[in-house]
């Protein structure tokens, strides 16, 4: 232990390792590079122990760097992607842009007034998010659930807001999709 700045590195793993890999496992495709990412933050955290001033707890100091190494994650994920559009993509809508009449969305007469506090839906949200392709994912992960703001993703991805804006709204179409044939209709 480093008493000079609150630091206790030897508990690290048994402390925070689960609680950060469950952080990270909801974020990312697989488990194996979430384990990759929980170990990247511990080495980072070690290299720069020195410069921890203690502004922050040792738990959200780690928890940062964890979710700035799930940032570099998305980064490298999306660097030299090809940005086509599939013909499944394009199956939403017309010519005119306008949605077709099979895939408008529905109702799902669910009373927003409850909260969707349901595991069941969060374990099939999960899934579903699963099988969106690696920028759609990136950029709903940055969007939702790491709460970085639209530009910033544009700079993370290096991609145009115009293309962020179509990935955005394939992600949620797919999500869409996804949720009402698996947990909507099932």
């Amino acid at each position: 232990m480093d008493n000079r700045i609150g630091l206790h590195p030897e508990k690290w793993v048994s402390v925070y390792g689960d609680l950060l890999y469950a952080y990270t496992v909801v974020r990312v495709k697989d488990k194996p590079a979430a384990e990759d990412i929980v170990q990247e933050t511990f080495l980072s955290a070690w290299k720069s122990r020195a410069g921890y001033q203690g502004q922050a707890s040792e738990k959200n100091w780690l928890f940062a760097i964890c979710k700035n190494k799930i940032i570099d994650f998305y980064r490298r994920q999306s660097s030299g992607m090809a940005r086509l559009v599939t013909r499944e993509e394009d199956a939403y809508f017309n010519s005119a842009d306008h949605w077709t009449s099979a895939t408008r969305p529905n109702e799902w007469g669910i009373d927003y007034s409850q909260p969707l506090d349901r595991p069941e839906f969060y374990s099939m949200l999960h899934q579903c998010q699963q099988k969106l392709n690696t920028l759609q994912q990136s950029v709903f992960v940055l969007k939702y659930m790491e709460e970085l703001a639209s530009e910033e993703i544009c700079k993370v991805l290096a991609i145009e807001p115009s293309y962020y804006w179509v990935l955005m709204h394939r992600a949620k179409l797919h999500l869409r999709k996804c949720l009402e044939k698996n947990w909507i209709n099932r």
